[in-house]
């Protein structure tokens, strides 16, 4: 399988994505946020990073670079797209992922490696996963609360394939539509759960 990894201007994280795509056995194909086709591939990445333009919003200016036209029409056609940090805000700013990602509730940047468990694992993404497998991701972002309306979580969820990780101790949170609620979607896109984890000191 040839996967694409763009990079945008500032992406930091585009050398570990293509690593990791040659460790599963693939062909990692490079994109550039300028280019205006994806080369054949058969799925795309967009990594982490602070892509030019986040000043205004994570990812608001890279979802309009020509490479994402092609994303976007790729992915209305069934190609899987996975985004990690600032790729999973070009995601939601390119509306291919309802929602939107605010700043994280203690408005500081957060580092840690985060637990997840996986809740489907047919998807393109987590199909080498067992069902209910635990694994550990890097969660790293300024910008982290993932926020949605009330009938857009519930779709989420019934869907399962699209369902980002929660890394709050209180689950209930992310329910909530007023307020915005800690949660690793920047950094996880595919249907997965964070276990429970204690209380944020």
């Amino acid at each position: 399988m040839k996967v694409g990894v763009v990079t945008f201007p500032g992406t930091l994280d585009d050398v570990d994505a293509q690593r990791a795509v040659r460790i599963g056995g693939n062909e990692a194909v490079a994109l550039w946020h300028g280019d205006h086709d994806l080369k054949g591939v058969d799925a795309v990445v967009l990594p982490g990073g602070f892509s030019y333009g986040d000043y205004l919003r994570c990812g608001a200016i890279s979802r309009f670079s020509p490479v994402m036209t092609e994303v976007i029409e790729a992915a209305g056609k069934g190609m899987p797209v996975l985004g990690i940090c600032n790729g999973f805000q070009i995601l939601c700013e390119s509306h291919l992922l309802p929602g939107a990602l605010i700043r994280n509730d203690h408005r500081k940047f957060v580092c840690r490696d985060q637990k997840l468990r996986i809740e489907n694992n047919t998807t393109a993404w987590t199909s080498a996963y067992a069902q209910g497998q635990e694994i550990t991701v890097v969660l790293k972002n300024g910008e982290g609360n993932y926020i949605a309306d009330e009938a857009t979580l519930d779709m989420l969820e019934g869907r399962g394939a699209s369902s980002p990780a929660t890394s709050t101790s209180t689950p209930t949170a992310r329910r909530a539509t007023s307020r915005a609620s800690p949660t690793s979607a920047a950094t996880w896109s595919a249907s997965c759960r964070t276990p429970s984890t204690p209380s944020r000191p």
